[in-house]
């Protein structure tokens, strides 16, 4: 439907209103979009695929960042100003970097295959860098991979 008002309270503020539903073997999954696309016959299909798309990689997404390591539930609401968004954006820029290093690095897909899942590798990798130097993230990886000598702990006293 094209021309409706967004709500009662903003009548004159116009939208279009494309409706879907899925049917999959006895159910029915109902989606919505509100566009300032206006929509004809020729263009309903088109539009709802792209919404289909655009809600399946915010979903996937959220999800990963949710559940795999990244705990983008955690309340980051502590500090006077930005804190919380800069938390939220670095969490972003380690999720870009473990895309990329998923799609482009041969070693990194070879740990994870090994681990057996993200939450894991993560798990793996903050118990050795709170343990262990690292020289850089290849060394990490190649540690996991295929192990490494483990020395008993040099325990250092301080007499002061």
């Amino acid at each position: 439907m094209n021309g409706l008002s967004i709500n009662a309270s903003h009548k004159e503020v116009r939208v279009n209103l494309l409706e879907y539903w899925q049917l999959r073997g006895k159910g029915k999954i109902h989606f919505s979009w509100v566009t300032d696309f206006t929509l004809t016959p020729e263009n309903v299909y088109q539009i709802m695929r792209g919404g289909r798309a655009r809600w399946k990689v915010e979903n996937e997404t959220f999800n990963t960042l949710k559940n795999q390591g990244y705990n983008f539930e955690h309340n980051y609401g502590l500090g006077a100003k930005y804190l919380s968004m800069v938390f939220v954006t670095l969490m972003m820029l380690a999720f870009l970097v473990d895309q990329t290093q998923q799609l482009c690095c041969t070693l990194f897909q070879s740990v994870w295959k090994k681990v057996g899942s993200k939450k894991a590798l993560w798990e793996k990798i903050r118990a050795l860098f709170s343990c262990f130097l690292f020289d850089s993230m290849e060394m990490l990886y190649l540690a996991i991979l295929h192990g490494f000598q483990k020395d008993r702990p040099l325990i250092l006293w301080d007499d002061s």
